[in-house]
């Protein structure tokens, strides 16, 4: 297999906002039409209006705020792809509160924390006192789902099918659940397909962009089912 280096330049108007033009920042998607934005610059547009600043459809003519959601999957390709992008950012939120004599809101994120003041950065759950501190995300949205197995296949049905969950989960996450469930062993996760509609998920796909795409007119629970890997 041969790879192929892509200058970054052609990535950009695929992560950057158009109403800032800079690369995105807590980037928050309208779940109407799923353009992308950073949420600073949708919040700030959205309080004067209430269409897309890409394709001017309009979100809802009085609550358009209630149809964005923060894209977990687009912020963190938009990190891997933009060198020091992260870093940057931190550094520039931190001296703002500091600045302020305010408190950093994001001192004890679920993702990074800061050691000694130094540019080092390690996950939480290295330390006994942050798991202390997360909420492991129960503060999250929460989709109420169904999970069970697809007809016809030879997996087994699941004791419990109906899982409650924050909305940042990904696919991949529910097939590791269900091969802890069925296997016992994480690692059988990729022999795993995820299906909603008979129409299989992509492993990054949080379980908010499913819902909006492809359930958001029916009824809860989110009605998934799950089958051995097929290869195309």
């Amino acid at each position: 297999m041969v790879e192929r280096l892509i200058s970054l330049k052609y990535l950009n108007p695929h992560i950057t906002c158009n109403i800032c033009k800079g690369y995105l920042i807590d980037a928050t998607t309208v779940t109407e039409c799923l353009h992308t934005f950073c949420k600073s610059c949708l919040v700030k547009h959205l309080e004067e209006r209430n269409t897309c600043p890409s394709c001017h459809l309009i979100i809802h003519q009085s609550h358009p705020l209630n149809y964005i959601a923060y894209d977990r999957t687009m912020q963190d390709i938009v990190y891997k792809l933009v060198p020091n992008l992260q870093l940057n950012e931190q550094k520039r939120e931190r001296e703002f509160y500091r600045k302020r004599g305010l408190p950093y809101p994001k001192a004890n994120s679920n993702s990074y924390s800061n050691s000694n003041d130094k540019d080092v950065y390690k996950y939480q759950n290295e330390s006994n006192t942050n798991e202390e501190n997360s909420d492991y995300h129960r503060s999250d949205e929460q989709v109420n789902i169904l999970l069970e197995s697809q007809s016809g296949c030879n997996l087994k049905q699941m004791k419990r099918k109906y899982i409650r969950c924050s909305s940042h989960a990904t696919v991949t996450h529910l097939k590791k659940f269900v091969a802890k469930k069925l296997f016992n062993n994480f690692e059988k996760y990729k022999e795993i397909d995820i299906l909603c509609n008979d129409e299989l998920l992509g492993k990054d796909h949080t379980l908010k962009f499913v819902w909006v795409t492809r359930w958001r007119y029916k009824d809860p629970p989110l009605r998934l089912s799950y089958r051995p890997k097929i290869d195309f």
